[in-house]
């Protein structure tokens, strides 16, 4: 027998491991501090007792002493450990009064814990741990042995702002549980059910988070309303989008407001992103109405690469999630704004914005404009591929491509400014002395430089003799 099992069999903490013994948190608070914080043979010991006290079947019938009564965060997490366990692998085989009992008593506790505003700041990461494992019973649970879930959670967020707070967090872990991660961890059946059940109750979810964001004052439990709303918009039924109040709402109430910007419009990028025939004076109403709260809150002659390098975390991030929003919306709905003559002020106003983003010394946030400027220069090329000219305004129709004309001008100077370096190649001599070419592996930047090639390449189809210019003037300037 190893020594350490010999000692196991001697130390204290063995007891744990008796269930005919109450439980003594006391000892255990004390097994766990020395899992963490003993080193050698102590932590050996420690870790042991815990592993084979995990492991017991019955373990899970002591959590809730031990989440009462310990002292110790690092002890409850243990607990909740357990309890996940049991919900995971051995959920199926309960009796069904032991499901009810472990899903009441995990319910009571969140109520209890998060009904406190001080607590959930306090004790955040306990509730997190908490919600995950609530989480983890709906999927077993949800809608058949709980199909009040919806109606249930919707009910008591109206009784407190910091529960109905953290009630939005766990409807957004639930909506990223079956939505965005349910591929792998559940059966496609499965999955569908759940989604078709959460598409059935919506309205209730919805009118929940409609009423929070046109009457609450509390910041806190707006933004976590907001961060909800994020994660429904990309399967929730168009009508609840674009046949309500909800964009005019956003961009009226939230979007000006510095703690609410970033997540709004990322909201509004969503929104943007959906590719549909139809809704589209709910598209044209969005575009200018976001324009039009933009150019109030970042005046177009802002200078945007000098405000970005002196901006603080938040406002680099509203700059890198303005540059998506101009991205997805006039990659999916340029072309509905272009054919409104009244809206053409509006959208070279958008490109002035995509410009200037662009400038900004931050490749993620010029790898999202690139995306645009080589969407555009695609498409207005593959329309004519033939129709190239040295002067395009003498042409009698103008094209759709005159209209881009002053833009593209300036995207092209932007293309030879900012070019990324090529593949490089080193010319070195190998063991057998044999002189060879040696190529230098940056995927990035050579993604990077393939993709402002083509789109280089694009843009002088368009127009050959505007690129040549530019790169005569750089060249002069250079060799001066």
């Amino acid at each position: 027998m190893p020594a350490e099992m010999t000692m196991l069999a001697d130390h204290p903490a063995k007891q744990l491991l008796d269930f005919s013994q109450k439980l003594d948190i006391t000892l255990l608070d004390s097994v766990v501090n020395s899992m963490y914080h003993d080193i050698g043979t102590q932590q050996r010991i420690a870790q042991e007792v815990l592993t084979n006290l995990k492991d017991h079947p019955d373990a899970w019938t002591r959590v809730d002493t031990i989440l009462e009564f310990s002292q110790n965060m690092k002890t409850k997490y243990y607990a909740l450990q357990i309890l996940e366990t049991v919900i995971k692998t051995r959920w199926k085989i309960l009796p069904r009064n032991q499901c009810e009992g472990i899903k009441k008593y995990v319910v009571g506790l969140i109520i209890k814990t998060s009904s406190d505003p001080a607590n959930m700041e306090k004790e955040g990461v306990y509730i997190s741990k908490l919600n995950m494992i609530l989480v983890q019973i709906l999927k077993q649970e949800w809608p058949k042995h709980w199909p009040t879930f919806i109606s249930d959670i919707v009910g008591a967020s109206r009784t407190s702002e910091s529960l109905c707070q953290n009630n939005m967090i766990i409807l957004k872990l639930l909506s990223e549980e079956v939505f965005d991660f349910s591929s792998g961890q559940m059966t496609q059946v499965k999955a569908k059910h759940l989604k078709d059940s959460m598409c059935n109750e919506f309205s209730q979810i919805f009118q929940l988070c409609q009423f929070v964001m046109e009457n609450s004052q509390n910041a806190p439990l707006v933004h976590a309303t907001l961060e909800t709303l994020l994660r429904f918009l990309n399967w929730i039924p168009l009508g609840y989008i674009f046949e309500t109040k909800l964009i005019s709402t956003l961009v009226y109430k939230f979007l000006n407001v510095p703690m609410f910007r970033n997540v709004t419009l990322k909201c509004l990028t969503e929104i943007a992103g959906v590719s549909v025939n139809q809704y589209e004076e709910q598209f044209v109403n969005q575009f200018t109405l976001t324009m039009c709260q933009l150019k109030q809150m970042l005046p177009l002659n802002t200078n945007i690469k000098v405000a970005y390098a002196n901006g603080k975390d938040d406002e680099q991030n509203f700059i890198q999630n303005l540059s998506l929003f101009l991205c997805t919306f006039l990659k999916e709905h340029g072309q509905l704004i272009e054919k409104r003559p009244n809206l053409r002020e509006t959208l070279m106003e958008a490109l002035h914005y995509m410009l200037l983003v662009s400038e900004v010394e931050e490749t993620e946030i010029f790898k999202i404009c690139l995306e645009y400027w080589n969407h555009l220069a695609a498409e207005l090329y593959r329309e004519s591929p033939f129709s190239t000219s040295s002067n395009p305004l003498l042409s009698d129709v103008p094209p759709r491509r005159h209209l881009y004309l002053p833009v593209l001008s300036q995207v092209r100077l932007l293309m030879v400014s900012r070019m990324a370096k090529p593949e490089e190649v080193l010319v070195v001599e190998n063991d057998q002395g044999e002189v060879v070419r040696e190529f230098m592996k940056d995927t990035d930047a050579i993604n990077l430089y393939k993709n402002m090639r083509e789109t280089l390449v694009y843009l002088t189809h368009l127009d050959y003799a505007d690129t040549e210019r530019i790169m005569t003037e750089k060249l002069h300037n250079q060799v001066n």
